[in-house]
């Protein structure tokens, strides 16, 4: 069947309609109308685009034309403007559902693969309709911005548009799971994730992006994913610098809290002693974090805890007084680090351990 004959198909009762309209001068019924959507939608379900259909129906209008006469040829054209719109309608509608159903099956995919559900084969295997070859390492950058983004948010767009300008047709995923923007590329691509990173942090404001590892498999999608958040969250609460985090780099901290109970007994024996001093142990815990955070040079410590050098000196004295631990002493200075990043990672002194 040629192109003519397919398109033809969706005309069918179209003529008739014409011909009865400008007959008596009168508006599409409501049965015809809803015939017009009919077929309007068939054919949206069949692929054929409405450009090419609208010259159809304006084609077959002259055909109509050429044997009205009077009044009727004069009321051709409300007829064909009424039968196109209602054709169109019908088009468009079939369209919208079929969107509905894609983004539907899209986000019920996302769901499956971000957290594991479903079978391990079923996800792969609806995997490269959405780009993606699962077979492969993949790895995962998660942003987030001080608001929430959906798919079809502005940020989200303008994102999409950057890489897919980058990175034409590579197998790259761009979607957004609760408020956060996420993108899925090979894990041998590095370049793809940066440069997500680099945009995301421009379209969000200045928002925050985490990198996972690159891992195998199905299960390695979600292994990325559970990275790049954990790295956000530790980002959260140690006050880490810096608007893109790499996983790889924050290896230590979850071996550190792998054993709570070891890390809270080095936190209360080491700083514990600090609660004695005036103003209790958050200004001292701050001025360690400071310390460690500056390469222990107390100048710049000083600097960012708006303190006088003289006044950072007598802190750190202080703590050497009160935890019997000297913080430019080498040998002491590992175990006081240490017990410093284990009271961020557990909220102390704010909070009991």
């Amino acid at each position: 069947m040629t192109e003519q004959d397919t398109v033809g198909t969706y005309l069918a009762g179209y003529a008739g309609i014409l011909t009865a309209a400008c007959a008596t001068g009168r508006r599409l019924t409501r049965g015809e109308r809803e015939a017009l959507r009919a077929q309007g939608e068939r054919a949206a379900e069949a692929g054929v685009g409405l450009r090419v259909l609208v010259r159809a129906h304006l084609a077959a209008a002259q055909d109509v034309r050429a044997g009205l006469r009077g009044a009727a040829a004069d009321h051709l054209l409300a007829a064909v403007e009424e039968a196109v719109d209602a054709f169109a309608e019908g088009h468009e509608r079939a369209q919208r559902l079929a969107i509905r159903r894609e983004e539907a099956a899209r986000r019920e995919f996302i769901d499956d693969l971000l957290h594991g559900r479903s079978g391990l084969g079923h996800v792969a295997e609806r995997a490269e309709r959405f780009g993606l070859l699962l077979s492969h390492a993949h790895a995962v950058a998660v942003a987030e911005g001080p608001e929430p983004y959906d798919d079809g948010f502005a940020e989200t767009r303008r994102v999409e548009s950057s890489l897919a300008a980058r990175f034409g047709d590579r197998r790259i995923l761009l979607t957004t799971k609760d408020g956060r923007l996420i993108c899925i590329a090979p894990g041998d691509q590095d370049d793809v994730l940066t440069f997500f990173a680099k945009q995301a942090y421009a379209a969000t404001d200045g928002g925050r992006v985490a990198i996972g590892r690159s891992h195998p498999g199905v299960g390695g999608v979600v292994h990325s994913y559970e990275e790049a958040l954990n790295a956000l969250a530790l980002a959260e609460r140690m006050h880490l610098d810096g608007p893109v985090l790499r996983a790889a780099d924050l290896l230590v901290y979850p071996v550190l809290t792998r054993d709570r109970q070891a890390m809270a007994d080095l936190v209360r024996t080491v700083l514990g002693p600090l609660r004695a001093a005036r103003g209790g142990a958050r200004p001292l815990v701050d001025t360690l974090t400071a310390y460690f955070d500056t390469g222990c040079v107390a100048a710049e410590a000083a600097r960012r805890l708006s303190l006088s050098v003289r006044a950072m000196t007598y802190r750190l004295e202080r703590i050497h007084q009160l935890t019997g631990a000297d913080p430019g002493d080498p040998v002491h200075r590992y175990t006081l680090q240490t017990a410093v990043i284990g009271a961020r990672l557990l909220g102390w002194p704010d909070e009991e351990i």
